[in-house]
Formats: C-alpha cells, structure tokens, sequence
C-alpha cells in the first residue's frame, strides 16, 4: 500500500503573460493612407508540486501570439492585409510537451468604392500550420497533420456591405483549395478515384462577416464568422467563428477571453471548439 508524507512544501505557481502592441504610423493622423497594426502576446503558466497532499499534477504551459493589421486606405478604394500566427505547447506530469496552440493564417482583400454602402471586392486567404500534429492514444503518438498539410487556400469575389463602421459583411463566389502531401485521406483523397488526390477544390459561395465594437471605455468585442458551402447541402457548410472580448484592467493589465468555433465535416464531424482566457501585461509603443 502507497504510503503517504505529510511533509508538506510549498507549491511554486508562476502565471506570466506579456503583450506588446506596436503600431506605425506616419506623421500625423489622416483620412487616407497607410495604418499598421502588429500586437504580440506571450502566455506562459508554471505549476510544481512537491508531497503536496492534496495531489496535483506539475504543469508548464506556454503560448505565443502575434497579430498584424496592414491597411492602405483611398477615396476610391481600401486594401486590407491581416496576418496571425499562434503556437503554443503544454507539459503535464511526466508526458511529453504536446501542441495547445498551431495556427498560420493570411488574409488580404481589396475593395473598390463605387457607393457609400454596397462595393465589389476580390480576396485571398491562406491557412496552415507551424508543424507537425499527432494524436495520442495511450503511450504512443500518430502523426496526423503537418506545414501544408492540410493548407487551405480560399479566393474569393463579391460585394461588400458596410452599414455602420463597426460592422461590415461581404458576400461571393468563392473555390476552396485543400492541399496535403501525406495525410490526404479524410481530407482530399476521393476514394472512388484509382490514385491518390492531394489537392481538392470546392466551388461555392462564402460569407464573412466582422464586427469590432466597444462595449465600454477600455472593453472590446471583435468577432468574424465566416461560413463556405459547396452549394451541394446545407449539411456542408464549413464554419469559423472567432470572438475576443479584450479589457483594459489598467494602462499596464490587459485581460481578454477568446472563443473559437470550428465545423468542417471533411474534418470531423463534430464541432470543434477552442477557449482562452488571459491575463497580463501590455506596453505601447507609440
């Protein structure tokens, strides 16, 4: 029988997290022109125990975040690049470090101002992965995702709609590329074809719609839900809903709750859904 000591030490629990927000800009502020934007958080929570009675498990999880806005504005047009990367890993007990964060994602739309509400626009977006994913059954890991595979790259072309200034919609037809290279089963391969197809592009329509809001002096709401359907079923519409509500505790505290909501049936069938809650510092540059 497992003896138990009461020598108790103290538990050492160690939560930082740094944001640093960076933005250009030229001169002074003007209607048209350039507007940069990159913020970089990094997460880090550490736990250890040591004949800690009451159990506990030691941890060390970490995360990095880094986002970038590059929007050139005109009065007869707008062209808008965003970028985010994330990669996080996370340490339990006596396994080894395992991905809680992989995300690669480029966006950039241009559109053109014919009206004061509806206008066309033309866009691109590219999303992947850092490296390589597994999955974990027992004491043995299976690879099963990797940099471009999958990779998904969305064009895209339509009108854009944008009633008030903080919410905009855009709507188009649209071709989804899906790339792989070793794990095309489940994701690109057609498995009445004779050969093996790592590549797969879906015709169809695609709606984004952005909202970034004010919910008080220092709290902001930013949400994107984007929906894909191939036009084939209402059972086959991809989905992506990303929400932060972000508050500013103190000039130096930032606090900011994220919730992602993902749904594509060539992935899983189920819903996946992911949650961060953070707290730390931030500086401003300029």
């Amino acid at each position: 029988m497992r003896t138990l000591h009461y020598a108790v030490k103290p538990v050492i629990i160690c939560i930082i997290s740094i944001q640093c927000i960076l933005i250009a800009e030229e001169g002074e502020e003007t209607e048209y022109g350039w507007e940069n934007q990159v913020v970089g958080s990094f997460n880090l929570t550490q736990a250890q125990f040591d004949n800690w009675t009451q159990g506990g498990e030691n941890t060390l999880a970490w995360q990095l975040n880094v986002n970038s806005s590059f929007a050139y504005e005109q009065e007869d047009f707008s062209w808008t690049n965003t970028g985010k990367v994330s990669y996080g890993q996370t340490k339990i007990g006596d396994l080894s470090s395992r991905k809680s964060a992989d995300e690669i994602r480029i966006e950039s739309v241009y559109l053109r101002k014919l009206g004061d509400y509806v206008n066309p626009y033309v866009s691109a977006l590219l999303q992947t992965q850092l490296t390589k994913g597994y999955q974990y059954v027992e004491d043995e890991r299976f690879p099963i995702s990797n940099l471009f595979d999958p990779g998904y790259i969305t064009l895209s072309a339509g009108v854009g709609y944008e009633p008030v200034p903080y919410l905009k919609t855009r709507l188009g037809a649209a071709t989804k590329t899906t790339i792989t290279r070793e794990y095309a089963v489940g994701l690109t391969d057609d498995p009445e074809s004779d050969r093996i197809e790592k590549i797969d592009t879906e015709f169809g329509a695609l709606s984004v719609t952005e909202l970034r809001k004010p919910l008080a002096e220092n709290i902001l709401l930013t949400s994107t839900l984007e929906l894909f359907s191939n036009l084939e079923s209402f059972e086959q519409v991809d989905v992506r809903w990303d929400t932060i509500i972000s508050a500013k505790v103190t000039r130096y505290i930032d606090v900011s709750l994220n919730i992602e909501l993902l749904y594509d049936s060539d992935i899983s069938p189920k819903r996946q859904l992911k949650q961060l809650l953070a707290m730390g510092l931030s500086y401003s540059f300029l």
